[in-house]
C-alpha cells in the first residue's frame, strides 16, 4: 500500500468529508452503526464478513478498520486469516465460474456463430 496513493486517514480529513456533505455523512454513520449491531449475526461475525469483503473490494482503509473492529470483538488471527481465505476463494471462484463465457465464445467462434 503506497502512502502516496492512499493518504493516512486523519481527523482533519474526516471532518472535511463531514463538512462537505453533512447529511450524507450522518446517514452513512447511522447506517453503519445499524449494520454492525448485534443481531442474528454476532458483531464478531459481521466484522469477519467485512474483512472478507474489504479484501475482495481491495479497500485498504476498510481492511485496517475492520481488522481493528474484529479484534475488539475478540476475533483471533486464525479467524481473520480464514475470512481472508474465504474472500480469496470467492474471488477466484468468480473467475472460474465466468470461464464458461470464454468457453462458450470460443465454441461460437469455432462453429462460425460468433460475429
Amino acid at each position: 500500500m503506497s502512502d502516496e496513493m492512499y493518504p493516512k486517514s486523519s481527523a482533519a480529513l474526516s471532518r472535511r468529508r463531514t463538512e462537505l456533505a453533512p447529511e450524507a455523512s450522518k446517514a452513512f454513520q447511522q447506517f453503519s452503526q445499524a449494520v454492525f449491531k448485534e443481531g442474528a449475526l454476532s458483531k464478531k461475525a459481521k466484522q469477519l464478513i467485512a474483512i472478507a469483503v474489504a479484501h475482495v473490494t481491495q479497500c485498504p482503509y476498510c481492511i485496517k478498520g475492520h481488522i481493528k473492529a474484529a479484534a475488539r470483538e475478540g476475533a483471533t488471527a486464525e479467524e481473520v486469516m480464514e475470512a481472508i481465505w474465504v474472500a480469496a476463494e470467492m474471488r477466484a471462484g468468480g473467475a472460474f465460474a465466468h470461464s464458461t463465457l470464454a468457453l462458450d465464445t470460443l465454441d461460437s467462434i469455432a462453429a462460425g456463430r460468433h460475429t
